[in-house]
């Protein structure tokens, strides 16, 4: 296993994720802990602040009710320095706001960071599939009756393929050194369209709703965990993936051996 992500449950929750851009919150402490406990892997930092505000959402909230998408990305760019600074090998911005790679990249390059690549969430959908994460982050929605019941107006409409790719297209051009579609299994066909249309490193994403529908059919004696954990994986690599980020890697490096 090359590589983690790490994301933050913070405890310290408010508007505006803020425990996220402070030198001494929770994700600085946890990448710092990270590096110095794997000093050789490379630890990738997410970038987003579902797990940091009090509403849930990626970003704080205007006085429209929505997600206000151009401090989102003035504060995820001060959130990509404290990342950084902390020891972050890579920053991997999951929020979908517009605009939010090219603040983020200039935001590294003027504070000496001009090495740290950035991993875009560049085709990300509003997807069912998040929800065994967002429960064990503490961001799932509908608690807050003030603020947007999902998160439809600033990720991607599952049924609109051409808008994913186009959008993934704007962050190769904002300065993303790789591109990842997340969920992954449901969206091969963007993965697979993506890689004929860009030569950037391309990584897709089993997310937790995915792991567990194989996880729980294997415990329910639907199927046999191995063969389909590896066959889901494959599928990835044969649409164009050239890295993949799973809850099952422990598992699969264990299988590789």
């Amino acid at each position: 296993i090359p590589a983690v992500m790490l994301f933050g449950v913070s405890h310290n929750k408010d508007h505006s994720g803020t425990d996220s851009m402070d030198p001494n919150g929770l994700m600085a402490r946890m990448i710092d802990r990270a590096k110095q406990a794997a000093p050789d892997t490379t630890i990738i930092a997410d970038l987003c602040f579902c797990e940091y505000t009090d509403h849930g959402h990626c970003g704080p909230i205007n006085g429209r009710g929505d997600v206000d998408n151009d401090k989102t990305v003035e504060n995820i760019a001060m959130q990509a320095v404290i990342a950084a600074e902390a020891g972050a090998d890579m920053v991997a911005p999951s929020g979908m706001m517009d605009g939010q790679i090219s603040g983020i990249r200039h935001a590294l390059d003027v504070t000496g960071f001009s090495h740290i690549p950035v991993m875009a969430y560049a085709a990300k959908f509003a997807s069912v599939f998040y929800g065994p994460f967002r429960d064990a982050a503490g961001c799932s929605l509908g608690h807050n009756p003030n603020v947007p019941k999902n998160r439809k107006s600033y990720q991607l409409d599952p049924a609109n393929g051409r808008e994913a790719i186009r959008d993934a297209l704007m962050d190769e051009q904002e300065g993303a050194d790789i591109l990842m579609v997340k969920p992954g299994m449901p969206y091969l066909d963007i993965l697979a369209k993506l890689r004929e249309k860009t030569e950037l490193p391309l990584a897709a994403y089993q997310i937790s709703g995915e792991y567990a529908m194989i996880r729980l059919a294997a415990e329910a004696g639907a199927i046999e965990y191995q063969s389909a954990m590896m066959e889901s994986l494959l599928s990835f690599k044969r649409a164009g993936a050239d890295m993949i980020l799973t809850y099952s890697a422990c598992d699969v490096a264990d299988w590789l051996k």
